[in-house]
């Protein structure tokens, strides 16, 4: 799961409120930093006016807090909140290509924070089957207003924080923006200057390829470009172009089968094997872990196909700084024999946040009444900034950020602590909520672009979750670093293994760690429970 992604200013400036008109309506005091703290500093945990419960939340590292703002633990936008919340948080980082690991070993260790949040639902009923988190039903109902308000208006996010009956986690509606996760985008010039065609299926996808790798689009007479810029982050592109997801599970034939497992994972594997024999995607796109290489390649103008997010301000804005007269453009998903998917989309709860075990009821009070505080009104000021300060008001409903460099620095990383929120985003607003500047109008439109071809097409998920048991989840840990060995050798080995080969061996590895019981009890869950999936 994934799936979003780097703060930036277009991504600050696209959360809109629910009901923007609703939180102007606020005093200034809840929809602007009390005192707006300046960066740097000691950090202030307890306000001044009395001590506060403290708590500890685990937080993504990203590593968008610059310098001079401080760190992820320290900085204006933590004090700001623990002068206001009604408790004082301390932020635990942990990197996010590696979140799962490192919190792991926080919590073997005994050292883990209070509450531990992720996107991936498979992590938290991992955690619940360890006894990790303990279900919270009996807290929200005794000590929560506001969220169990929510939640009673948002009936359909129930079934994604219950296990086992009991509910583990609090999370909040997803917006538009949010849902719509993997994009594609193409050198538009590049296609006029060869004479091309948008790409509509994988076939002509892979032809335009070849011409941007052959044509010397970018006209300097060398053979130096790179038809399509990707790291493993634009793996779950190419696989769901074919309807398959490494850890999703199928409904085939009234029986769900587990993704990689599938014939047609085959044929994803050869069409990216295609890719890499034919030179068509970096010879080296497995090493780029930080997907710095990749993300040169589009920005220094020698790419022609970027597979990444549907939001991609820094590299436009890198890319037009670069090659001025670069038109970059949003692809839409590409057709294959099994017809047309959506791109990667997330389902509606956004984080689910869950509640260490050993907590004892002193801090979960505390923590709850820190959520109803967050969802309520906290994550405002950390979406926006300060009015007149970071944004002002179209329209007397619309924030538009005024300083682009400025809100990325002060307010994009504020997103992360916003672990509750509420808002909502419509494409058209994008442009009236850009900042007015020629550059920051082009990506704006581009954007609303993007957001619209990233929905056109359903994504398909057959069930609204995996079955949350125990040998589900253990063999699917245990298969994937398998199955990644497996995958790679058939991909950019040469003739050594073949993508049908390497399917039959996902199958038998699958089989030798007791697939076929896990497969079993996993129809057995969804006859138990098709009618609320």
């Amino acid at each position: 799961m994934k799936r979003m992604k780097k703060a930036t200013a277009m991504l600050f400036a696209a959360c809109l409120l629910l009901s923007a008109a609703t939180a102007c309506g606020k005093s200034e005091k809840e929809t602007q930093p009390s005192a707006a703290p300046a960066a740097g500093g000691e950090a202030s945990a307890v306000p001044s006016g009395g001590a506060k419960k403290e708590i500890s939340i685990s937080i993504f590292d990203r590593g968008t807090v610059v310098a001079e703002e401080g760190t992820y633990e320290n900085n204006r936008w933590t004090r700001w909140i623990n002068e206001n919340a009604p408790a004082a948080v301390k932020w635990v980082p942990v990197p996010r290509n590696e979140a799962q690991t490192k919190l792991n070993t926080l919590i073997a260790s005994g050292s883990a924070p209070d509450l531990i949040w992720e996107y991936d639902r498979n992590y938290i009923t991992q955690l619940v089957n360890q006894g990790a988190v303990q279900p919270i039903d009996q807290y929200i109902e005794k000590y929560s207003t506001y969220y169990k308000k929510y939640l009673s208006e948002h009936p359909e996010l129930k079934p994604y924080l219950m296990m086992d009956g009991k509910m583990y986690a609090v999370s909040n509606v997803r917006g538009m923006e949010s849902i719509a996760n993997n994009g594609m985008w193409i050198r538009q010039d590049w296609l006029d200057k060869l004479g091309l065609k948008t790409p509509a299926t994988v076939e002509e996808f892979i032809e335009v390829a070849r011409q941007f790798k052959n044509g010397d689009p970018d006209g300097n007479g060398k053979a130096d470009t790179i038809p399509i810029a990707m790291n493993q982050n634009g793996i779950p592109v190419l696989r769901a172009l074919f309807f398959t997801h490494e850890n999703q599970w199928y409904l085939e034939d009234g029986q769900l089968k587990f993704g990689r497992t599938m014939d047609r994972y085959a044929d994803y594997m050869t069409f990216q094997k295609q890719l890499f024999d034919e030179g068509l995607i970096d010879k080296e796109y497995i090493t780029d872990k930080n997907n710095q290489r990749s993300l040169q390649f589009w920005t220094t103008g020698k790419a022609g196909i970027l597979l990444g997010n549907v939001n991609m301000e820094n590299e436009f804005m890198d890319l037009k700084k670069n090659v001025p007269q670069a038109k970059m453009r949003a692809l839409e998903s590409v057709s294959t024999k099994y017809g047309k998917n959506g791109l990667y989309q997330e389902t509606p709860p956004n984080m689910l946040i869950a509640f260490n075990s050993s907590m004892k009821e002193d801090k979960i009070e505390a923590a709850v009444k820190f959520l109803d505080w967050m969802i309520e009104k906290g994550w405002k000021p950390l979406r926006f900034g300060e009015e007149n300060v970071h944004y002002k008001l179209i329209n007397n409903e619309i924030p538009q950020i005024i300083d682009p460099e400025k809100s990325r620095k002060e307010v994009g990383y504020a997103l992360e602590y916003g672990i509750l929120h509420q808002y909502a985003l419509k494409p058209e607003w994008l442009p009236v909520m850009a900042a007015s500047s020629e550059l920051s109008q082009e990506y704006a439109k581009e954007r609303e672009t993007s957001l619209n071809l990233a929905i056109k097409n359903k994504y398909r998920r057959d069930i609204a979750y995996s079955p949350s048991l125990p040998e589900v989840s253990q063999l699917i840990a245990t298969f994937a670093p398998i199955a990644a060995q497996i995958e790679t050798k058939a991909i950019v080995g040469g003739s050594a293994l073949t993508p049908q080969a390497a399917l039959e061996d996902l199958r038998k590895e699958w089989k030798r760690l007791g697939g076929e019981n896990v497969e079993k009890l996993v129809n057995e869950w969804y006859q138990k429970n098709k009618d609320q999936l």
